[in-house]
């Protein structure tokens, strides 16, 4: 099968890379270079925003790992600082996430392409950028696709837009679509990095202390692409690790800090994550293999 894998100089996209080059044809597209290590495969220097650019990028392809995106929202009141100091326009999150996923969804149509897995995020629930001061209305634990979204900042909204984008075009054009919900990426580094800064906690986590292994991610990209045939044409899946970032217990954490969650904790063990990856597990036989409590 040939593959474009976008975004192949981000973090996530030597992962994909790796979990993919035994077994398929890859393309590679970015704006920067991808990393040495991936010289040998056709690179296409190009921005997703760019229409002629991606209809170049799908030029054959079989399949895409979507992969590129602008991973924060840069017009967010407590952020605008940050952006403005790297020069980033207000709307970059609209236009990669959203602009960017419709002009590669409609290259990709035009082209022939039978499938699209894009790294989605758990934030599509909204509950992690907060502009307004209300909590996030937790309506069940462990969260699933059935949870409901309340995004307020333009990254949680782009992500869930995003996929009510790829709904559409496999309702109208037939192509098979797969978001994947990611939390928090961890490489190795990253997961030992955890371990060594661990601390008991002292207050509730808006992002409910989620975490993914970059691996695990990459393991789940490959088999939703590669078992598309056997799956609805359009599904999203919660992709986190099957624990948290706690040192305390996921029962105890909720005692401590959200008593009023209680009555949904009683099925929580351990350090069971607030999010199930139970439907994606059911779908593709994945399962969550880093850890980043080996390295303690």
């Amino acid at each position: 099968m040939k593959v474009l894998v976008t975004g192949a100089s981000g973090q996530l996209g030597p992962f994909v890379i790796r979990a993919l080059r035994e077994r398929h044809d890859l393309v590679l597209m970015s704006r920067q270079p991808p990393d040495a290590e991936f010289a040998g495969f056709p690179w296409i220097q190009g921005d997703l925003t760019v229409y002629d650019n991606c209809q170049r990028a799908v030029q054959g392809v079989d399949a895409i790992q979507h992969l590129a995106a602008q991973p924060w929202p840069v017009d967010h009141p407590a952020l605008r600082e940050r952006a403005a100091a790297q020069g980033i326009p207000f709307d970059v999150t609209f236009q990669s996430n959203l602009v960017g996923l419709y002009y590669l969804l409609h290259a990709a149509v035009e082209a022939g392409v039978g499938c699209v897995v894009m790294a989605g995020s758990n934030c599509a629930l909204g509950h992690g950028y907060r502009i307004s001061q209300t909590p996030f209305p937790l309506q069940a634990l462990p969260i699933d696709e059935c949870h409901p979204s309340f995004p307020e900042d333009s990254y949680s909204y782009s992500k869930l837009a995003g996929e009510l984008l790829l709904a559409s075009y496999t309702r109208a054009y037939g192509i098979r679509t797969y978001v994947t919900r990611p939390a928090r990426i961890c490489s190795f580094a990253r997961r030992q990095q955890i371990a060594h800064t661990a601390t008991p906690a002292t207050c509730w986590d808006p992002w409910l202390w989620a975490w993914v292994g970059s691996e695990d991610v990459a393991s789940a990209h490959r088999l939703l692409m590669e078992g598309a045939e056997t799956l609805p044409p359009h599904e999203i899946y919660y992709l986190t690790a099957d624990d948290t970032t706690a040192l305390e217990s996921s029962a105890e954490l909720i005692a401590q800090f959200q008593p009023a969650l209680l009555p949904f904790a009683a099925e929580l063990r351990g350090h069971q994550s607030f999010f199930s990856t139970r439907k994606l597990q059911q779908a593709i036989g994945w399962r969550h293999h880093t850890s980043w409590r080996e390295s303690q």
